[in-house]
């Protein structure tokens, strides 16, 4: 009995002993718990307080002391553990506002999203303290200032993401010690520099979205280290050269490098990426020709845009083998030779665009045509066809673009059109290999003054072009100028001066009236006619970024016939470059009357602005005493040294 009362007693003292020691644990870790939850609870309420609009009223009911649970606020996710803020997810809200420092306190927080509100100012040193935050993103903000090097100390983030914001300066190198990192996004920000060499540290990148900002220099080669890439957005940067390896050849699926300065060819490299689905390089400088078995070498492509390039050669006659294509887009470059039959094959075809290169096709009676089709997923495409087809129906002019078929389908629309083998007035003015001399180009602008007069004065009704310019003036086998692309012309009412649109024609050309009131007019194509003609003897174009603020071609010209100075602004390629040019004089003076005749046609006011018919009749006096006076200096034997 003893012996159990002493077993007892001893049970009770350790239970007391173990009692005194656990509890005070228990009410301890109570407390801290209690505390974090408080700092968490503290960290939300001064970011609430940095929130200057919240339209939907959202945090300013939901976030208060009288909901203290927390973890169910708005936007909040909490870890079922811990009970601390994992998640902060303020997205689509509307609030404007400030990070506070205090947000650096959620030491739990995994993802923070702030996407597409209006917060702004600078981040906050302390938001490195969040050591644990495996995606961050502040797309679509107004966060400004460069991009803190502390970002390079949350070392199991994944995902950053400041798309669309104002970040200016250079990627901090500190970025690239993110290990874990797999997908970049910093588009639409205000950035600059070259991507540093370091990206290759990033040995788990997935994606790197660098578009729309002021990046330049070359594309770093070391991208080419980085073999589980597989989406990558250059667009709309400076960039000036694409390494040979960019990325895995097996991995990478997107490729955008549109609107940039990329010269040269694309390195073959890119053509052997077997799991490349798009490739944007459209709005480049890029040159060369494709091979023939490209779809051999990109079986998975559905999206092909190289559309405003330098390309030329014929296109390959294989297309046909890219089954997955979706849409192929190559206006605007230098193709020729025939359009392959094959590309009928290409059964998933959404989109099709091959307008402005020199392509043709072989009618039954071996006539060679071009043919033009019309992008259907631009706005107004429908009604361009439409309007070009009536009016080149209904036309006829030597110097008119002529019109063999047209062909109207739901989903393809095309016009057959007359072959001009040497291609458009811009292209001889801005090849280097052509010899431009001043009869060739006086004589294409009487071909081109001719037409625009029979539209004016010739036709039953007026016609207005509306989009003059050298791209759509094409020369035959004869160096004969025909003027083509009716797709915004308007025909005036009987009686009818002038009409109004909401069709743009292209800057530089568009007469201002045009331009601020959509005043449609035979005066706005006298306008424009005036503009081609100075841009063709001064291989000018009138968006030069030479022309800012109160300067422009026209004015620029005008200065030099005052000065007398107008040796300085017509093309250098007119004259004999070597010894003195013995017709400088006879030149000279006829360059004179050229660009006196096109500042008439480009008067401020419509009224003041001669008329097709005056500008075809100077145009040809010119013309008669340029030969003559040549003619002249002929019999006085001093030879006509540079060709007239």
């Amino acid at each position: 009995m003893a012996r159990t009362r002493f077993l007892l007693s001893t049970l009770l003292l350790l239970l007391f002993q173990y009692c005194c020691a656990y509890i005070p644990i228990l009410i301890t870790g109570s407390v801290a718990a209690q505390t974090n939850i408080s700092t968490d609870q503290s960290a939300l309420l001064a970011l609430k307080s940095h929130i200057t609009i919240d339209p939907q009223n959202i945090l300013t009911t939901n976030w208060s002391t009288s909901n203290s649970d927390i973890c169910n606020w708005v936007g909040v996710t909490c870890g079922a553990r811990h009970l601390r803020v994992t998640t902060l997810n303020l997205s689509y809200m509307g609030l404007t506002g400030t990070i506070p420092s205090h947000l650096g306190n959620l030491s739990f927080l995994v993802q923070l999203e702030f996407r597409n509100n209006s917060f702004g100012g600078t981040l906050p040193p302390e938001l490195s303290n969040l050591r644990r935050l495996k995606l961050i993103s502040f797309e679509f903000n107004d966060f400004e200032g460069t991009i803190p090097s502390w970002f390079g100390l949350l070392s199991k983030l994944q995902t950053f993401n400041l798309y669309g914001n104002q970040f200016s300066g250079s990627i901090p190198n500190a970025i690239f010690n993110l290990s874990a990192l797999q997908v970049l996004n910093l588009r639409s920000n205000q950035l600059s520099g070259t991507i540093p060499r370091e990206i290759e540290r990033l040995t788990v990148l997935q994606e790197i979205l660098l578009g729309n900002n002021n990046f330049k220099g070359s594309i770093a080669r070391e991208i080419g280290n980085l073999t589980m890439l597989k989406r990558i957005y250059l667009d709309f940067n400076m960039f000036e050269e694409i390494p040979n390896l960019i990325g895995s050849k097996d991995e990478m699926e997107w490729l955008y490098v549109q609107a940039n300065a990329l010269t040269g060819p694309i390195p073959l490299a890119v053509f052997n990426m077997s799991s490349l689905t798009i490739l944007a390089l459209n709005g480049n400088n890029l040159s060369g020709s494709f091979p023939d078995n490209i779809c051999q070498h990109l079986p998975s492509i559905q999206v092909l845009n190289l559309a405003h390039n330098q390309f030329d050669g014929p296109l390959p006659h294989k297309l046909w083998q890219c089954k997955e294509l979706l849409s192929l887009v190559l206006d605007y470059n230098n193709f020729s030779g025939s359009i392959p039959r094959s590309i009928g094959n290409l059964t998933q075809l959404t989109r099709l665009g091959f307008g402005n290169n020199t392509l043709t096709g072989t009618l039954s009676d071996g006539i060679d045509i071009a043919v033009k089709i019309f992008d259907l997923q631009l706005e107004g495409a429908f009604k361009s066809f439409e309007r070009e087809c009536e009016t080149l129906s209904n036309i006829r002019h030597r110097n008119l673009i002529k019109i063999i078929s047209c062909c109207s389908q739901l989903d393809f629309k095309a016009l057959v059109l007359n072959y001009m083998p040497n291609g458009s007035l811009d292209k001889w003015l801005y090849s280097h290999n052509s010899s431009f001399n001043i009869l060739n180009r006086l004589n294409i602008m009487v071909d081109v003054a001719l037409v625009v007069e029979y539209l004016h004065h010739g036709y039953s009704v007026p016609i207005v072009h509306c989009d003059l310019k050298p791209s759509n003036i094409l020369l035959d086998g004869d160096m004969v100028a025909h003027v083509a692309d009716f797709g915004i012309a308007k025909l005036l009412g009987f009686g009818d001066s002038m009409t109004q649109t909401m069709t743009l024609a292209t800057v530089g050309y568009m007469a201002p009236e045009y331009g601020m009131d959509g005043i449609v007019s035979t005066q706005g194509d006298v306008y424009s006619f005036g503009i081609v003609v100075m841009e063709t003897f001064t291989k000018m174009k009138p968006t030069n970024e030479m022309f800012v603020d109160e300067m422009n071609l026209k004015q620029w010209v005008a200065n030099s016939l005052s000065s007398e100075a107008i040796a300085e602004v017509v093309d250098a390629n007119l004259f004999v470059t070597q010894g003195e040019d013995p017709d400088f004089a006879t030149k000279i003076d006829c360059l004179s009357s050229i660009m006196r005749l096109a500042l008439a046609c480009c008067a401020e006011l419509p009224d003041e602005r001669i008329n097709m018919q005056e500008a075809v009749a100077t145009l040809k006096k010119t013309k008669i005493k340029f030969l003559q006076d040549a003619a002249r200096s002929a019999q006085l034997n001093r030879p006509l040294v540079h060709a007239l």
